[in-house]
């Protein structure tokens, strides 16, 4: 990251959401293995799981509008203090013996809940912080950071801490929070500040789809709103212009497609490698580490793919590759090649991501990050408990084969949508630039997967 063109105020980003992914790592399989301590009620583990999954779906438009409203820097600096301080104090119940599941729930609840404001500010943040046309890489570079603390190094000393004391992975989880939060803070004022295309009375001069958007002021927030401008007509208007915006709804939607054949996939992929793959159960971790490393690779060769072919043509690559890859996972019956093809398959998802993101990131006004990123988010979130259910329920009265083939099929027809929404531009006559929907302005969009 050193050598990086990104500058130090990238940096103090990477870090601080490295710092956050990290302590989540460690959090998430300390709360369930909590859970199972307590109870062995599966009703109950669900819940606690559950309560982390909804605040997105259920707060992720009002997230968008306070990013808009507060100042980004201040705003993940304070949702990272709160949660430090959220889970310093569960660990401290967990050390004196006093959790019980209602608080496992809230705990969980409130750290997503907090979580959706801070992936809204930050998402709002980074193209204040870099260059347009380093935004692919930057987000890849985002994205490959947290693969590697949270699959590589995070999840696998989880289990290791929590065998210390039930307490410890919760309080190192709060140490990273705060190292996040100051990280933050360290933040220049005059970077975190910065604009591009936003003006005082202007939503920007980045192309759009022709709405009105709520005014920027010079640091970059929204300026003086409308008298009676409410929360949700301010989500609102995040909504109409992703809506008006031809590329980004299409990904969007592309990318709700997808996240049901992911969610599927992910429902019953443990059975499916240990079952059909026949992965010894002491090899599982090993298995799973193609994902991370598959991740990471993808991450990394994010900006080079992006500045190569151009956005819309490398989305469509990336799919193509992503169809073949689980049509090969669904196929192969061994755990070398089934592992390889997974791991093709999770390349391609972070690349997806990262230039998903820096697409959005350098056409959405400064005014309209946070709505418009929040509003993608949920949208694409919406089919991942629709795919996990439909995957449970197949499960049950098929067998978990039939449904890692179905989900190939459905990445398959999201594919083939694919090549025709995101269709490269056709040359205009007479010189003109060319005006069909799928030109990229700028460097390239992701799902949220």
């Amino acid at each position: 990251m050193t050598a990086t063109p990104l500058g130090r105020d990238y940096r103090l980003l990477w870090s601080a959401a490295v710092s956050s992914r990290f302590g989540d790592a460690l959090r998430t399989p300390a709360l369930a293995l909590l859970a199972a301590t307590l109870t062995r009620d599966p009703r109950a583990v669900a819940v606690v799981t559950v309560a982390g999954q909804l605040p997105p779906l259920l707060l992720g438009l009002l997230g968008g509008v306070y990013a808009d409203r507060w100042d980004r820097r201040r705003t993940m600096a304070l949702v990272d203090g709160l949660r430090a301080v959220v889970v310093a104090a569960l660990a401290v119940t967990v050390a004196g013996g006093l959790a019980g599941v209602p608080a496992l729930v809230a705990t969980a609840f409130l750290l997503a809940a907090l979580g959706v404001l801070f992936d809204a500010a930050s998402f709002a943040l980074l193209p204040a912080l870099v260059p347009a046309p380093a935004l692919p890489a930057a987000n890849g570079r985002l994205q490959a950071g947290t693969a590697l603390a949270g699959g590589l190094l995070g999840a696998p000393l989880a289990g290791v801490l929590f065998a210390v004391s039930p307490s410890m992975p919760l309080t190192v989880d709060a140490a990273t929070f705060a190292l996040a939060a100051l990280l933050t803070l360290a933040l220049s004022r005059s970077a975190a500040g910065r604009r591009r295309g936003a003006r005082p009375g202007n939503a920007g001069s980045a192309p759009g789809p022709g709405r009105r958007g709520t005014a920027a002021g010079p640091d970059g927030r929204a300026g003086r709103r409308e008298r009676g401008s409410s929360v949700w007509r301010e989500a609102a208007e995040g909504v109409r212009w992703l809506r008006g915006e031809p590329t980004m709804w299409r990904v969007t939607l592309l990318s709700a497609g997808t996240n049901l054949a992911i969610s599927a996939l992910m429902a019953v992929l443990v059975l499916y490698a240990l079952d059909v793959l026949r992965v010894p159960p002491a090899g599982y971790g090993l298995f799973m580490a193609a994902v991370v490393l598959g991740a990471l690779a993808g991450a990394l060769a994010a900006g080079r793919l992006a500045a190569r072919l151009g956005t819309t043509p490398a989305l469509r690559a990336v799919l193509l590759a992503q169809t073949v890859a689980l049509a090969g996972f669904a196929l192969v019956r061994h755990p070398v090649p089934a592992g390889l093809a997974l791991a093709v398959f999770a390349g391609g998802s972070t690349v997806w991501n990262s230039l998903w993101a820096a697409y959005g990131q350098g056409r959405v006004p400064a005014a309209l990050l946070g709505r418009v990123g929040a509003t993608q988010r949920m949208a694409a979130l919406l089919t991942a408990p629709v795919g996990a259910t439909l995957a449970g329920l197949a499960g049950a009265a098929y067998g978990v084969g039939p449904v890692v083939g179905a989900a190939a099929v459905v990445f398959a027809l999201v594919t083939l949508a694919a090549w025709r929404a995101l269709r490269p531009a056709a040359p205009a006559p007479d010189g003109a630039p060319p005006t069909t929907a799928g030109t990229a302005a700028r460097p390239g969009p992701p799902r949220s997967r």
